[in-house]
């Protein structure tokens, strides 16, 4: 496919962009396959504006026409017409900025409006820009990735005596979802493996994802079992959890449902672990929004923050009724929970929901961060990310494929990446000591998870990446964020490593709203960004100021 066959109009002049934080300006507004660039023509006016065509969620579209309708169907008065005529394009971002083109002639705007609704909405990943994008200071024979499953478990010593590095999944025939290798215990080999997939929704059998080094306990995930109506058991199953749990007495399963919803599953064709096949683990139900209710709150959060009308009262009725900070703290307690249980209780967990590649996801990266100092870095929070969502399975460009404002009717899309970055936002505001990235850096990935240069985030799974060549064809975000510029932005100058445990407060005072993401768009945002950045930078040259000081102090002893 041509991207010019969906470009009628590539160029228009005197076209006037209205954007948040600048004055109107008047210049020249081109389509391309990827992008729409505004260039300001005005007299002084240096502005250029590159929007990536995939970082818009909806288009609203009016024309009006400035002569009146009276020479409407004479060929002269329709030509006066076409010339005396405008046309208004509201676009509305992923990113939740919102933009207004005035666009002069109304076949110009209506041109432009087509070309931007169908190229934003290309489904084809091989022809989405990370396939394009060609930066001079990175390399396509750079190393793709942070993590893999095989650099993961090398790093882990401790865990060769009762755990091997399984090629089972190879060819992603035993899950679709899952890596090529994942970690399992020892005493389980490949032909039992292949029995738990069958007894797990969509091959995802039990897999370990952390080995807490204190006390030698794990975190494991999974899909839920099939047991059905009829009360199915898998032998292998149950002998692969008993063997997480080796001669402890017990484990912790955490399913995020609810017990009315699991009953409801069985009836189905899914279910639950029941108490009399697996004596050993105790069950524990913390229910998780997810799917469409997770979509729509973050809907009405998004309109409660456009709310133009300054009444207190209903600003805060439609931030309650949003429901967005109770998803927040959901969250953040149930990953509580299941560190508490590792960390505290000193025993090991699976965690699963239905399908065990979102809320599972969810809680099981933020107990890592809350429990593991490693992952609070920026490297290891990137290589967690990297390993419980990108290579775990999580659907990215199903559940990203439209933001807040889309018009569109909801199929897949659920903000869970999104979830997760306001809940590490969270504990990044209550331990601003204890994690080794900023708030910028989160901001960056919100944006980067529904409109990316970079093809970290393309596809819904490891297979789906495999097939597209994606490794070998397009750049990684994540390889790119810890470039020295970008490791210099993103990282926190005041950080402290601690091996302690950081046990966020989720009572509702102790939450807020991320502002700087919710209403990044607004002056109070604007003015809040740039004192934020003022305090960083002197924190840095105190910080150099006190290294030579310290310097100076030891030359001279």
């Amino acid at each position: 496919m041509e991207f010019s066959e969906h470009i009628k109009t590539a160029n228009v002049e005197a076209v006037v962009l209205r954007q948040p934080f600048h004055p109107p300006s008047r210049g020249t507004l081109c389509v391309t396959g990827h992008h729409l660039l505004f260039s300001d023509r005005e007299e002084g006016g240096s502005r250029h504006v590159f929007l990536l065509l995939r970082n818009i969620d909806a288009i609203e579209k009016s024309v009006e026409n400035l002569l009146g309708y009276s020479g409407f169907f004479s060929s002269a008065g329709q030509s006066e017409r076409i010339s005396g005529s405008s046309g208004t394009i509201t676009i509305k971002c992923k990113d939740l900025c919102v933009l207004q083109l005035d666009i002069p002639g109304m076949e110009q705007c209506l041109n432009i409006a087509h070309s931007i609704e169908t190229l934003s909405s290309l489904d084809c990943v091989s022809e989405m820009y990370p396939f394009f994008y060609r930066p001079p200071d990175l390399n396509l024979q750079d190393q793709w990735g942070l993590s893999s499953p095989e650099k993961h478990y090398a790093q882990m010593e401790e865990l060769h005596d009762r755990w091997r590095l399984s090629d089972v999944n190879r060819d992603y025939s035993v899950c679709p979802s899952y890596p090529p290798a994942v970690i399992v215990p020892k005493v389980i080999d490949d032909d039992m493996l292949l029995k738990v997939a069958k007894f797990r929704q969509g091959g995802r059998f039990p897999v370990l994802c952390y080995y807490h080094r204190k006390n030698g306990m794990v975190i494991m995930r999974s899909s839920q079992p099939l047991i059905g109506a009829n009360r199915k058991r898998c032998r292998e199953d149950e002998l692969l959890l008993q063997a997480v749990i080796n001669d402890s007495d017990k484990g912790y399963i955490i399913d995020t449902r609810s017990s009315q919803q699991v009953q409801q599953a069985r009836m189905t064709g899914g279910g639950f672990e029941s108490k009399s096949t697996y004596s050993c683990w105790k069950r524990l139900h913390r229910q998780m929004e997810r799917g469409k209710a997770l979509q729509e709150s973050l809907i009405k959060l998004v309109e409660a923050c456009g709310d133009q009308s300054h009444n207190m009262d209903r600003w805060l009725s439609k931030l309650e009724n949003s429901k967005w900070l109770s998803h927040v703290q959901t969250a953040l307690s149930t990953a509580g929970l299941l560190a508490e249980c590792v960390e505290r209780d000193g025993h090991s967990v699976l965690v699963h929901g239905s399908e065990g590649t979102d809320s599972t996801l969810l809680i099981s990266t933020l107990a890592q961060l809350i429990m593991d100092p490693c992952c609070r870095t920026l490297e290891g929070f990137l290589a967690l990310l990297e390993r419980e969502w990108v290579q775990a399975g999580h659907p990215l460009q199903q559940r990203c494929a439209h933001s807040a404002h889309s018009h569109a009717r909801l199929q897949q899309e659920a903000p869970v990446f999104l979830l997760l970055l306001d809940c590490v936002w969270q504990l990044w505001r209550q331990f601003p000591l204890a994690l080794g990235f900023t708030e910028a850096l989160l901001l960056r990935l919100a944006t980067e998870a529904y409109a990316s240069n970079y093809g970290t985030f393309l596809c819904n799974s490891d297979q789906e990446r495999c097939a597209l060549g994606v490794k070998e064809k397009t750049h990684c975000l994540f390889q790119a964020l810890l470039r020295p510029r970008e490791r210099d932005r993103y990282s926190n100058p005041l950080y402290e490593p601690t091996e302690l445990a950081i046990w966020p407060s989720v009572h509702p005072q102790s939450l807020q709203l991320w502002r700087a993401c919710f209403l990044r768009w607004t002056q109070q945002a604007r003015h809040l960004e740039e004192a934020q950045e003022e305090i960083r930078n002197m924190v840095i040259e105190w910080g150099k100021l006190t290294a030579d000081v310290e310097l100076f102090n030891t030359q001279t002893k």
